[in-house]
């Protein structure tokens, strides 16, 4: 009986696209935490993950819902603002566990820069985490802090964006 040529089967997150493992075993090498940062239609989650041989351990997490919950946010959950904010928040949770430096993931998507996951980027500079970026990344100013949403709204979000900004910085 002969015998075919023998196909190997990639590995499902790698077939659909999900997973870099390249990319992937590049940042754990690096034995530094990652700064993971997914958008969904509605929410931003943000979390702080460390790599063990039985699986990855969330150090500490956020979603944008705390954002509403702990600081009254009244606008839409996954604006450039509100994942600025929702950063700044897991920033701040990260330093009082201990951590300083971290690695930017976005995971596998490629997003063009000044795209607004970038906000999370500014936060961690801002919050003088320890990160490698490039300042040509971070959206602007104007569209972090609400500038562009302003017009078409009644209240101002970016009063509301500057008060909680400073409650954040000052925990």
């Amino acid at each position: 009986m002969k015998s075919g040529p023998t196909y190997n089967v990639q590995f499902r997150r790698k077939r659909t696209q999900k997973t870099d493992y390249k990319k992937r075993l590049s940042s754990l090498k690096s034995e530094k935490n990652r700064f993971v940062v997914r958008l969904s239609n509605k929410l931003v989650r943000a979390q702080v993950v460390d790599y063990k041989t039985q699986g990855d351990v969330c150090l500490a997490s956020v979603n944008s819902n705390d954002l509403k919950k702990i600081y009254s946010w009244k606008y839409s959950l996954n604006t450039t603002p509100a994942i600025y904010l929702t950063a700044l928040m897991l920033c701040d949770k990260a330093k009082k566990i201990g951590i300083d430096e971290v690695i930017f993931d976005t995971g596998l998507k490629t997003y063009k820069p000044k795209s607004k996951i970038y906000a999370a980027l500014k936060a961690i500079a801002d919050s003088n985490l320890k990160c490698a970026y490039d300042k040509k990344a971070f959206p602007l100013d104007e569209r972090i802090e609400g500038k562009h949403i302003d017009s078409h709204l009644k209240n101002n979000i970016t009063k509301d964006f500057n008060e909680i900004k400073s409650k954040i910085l000052k925990n």
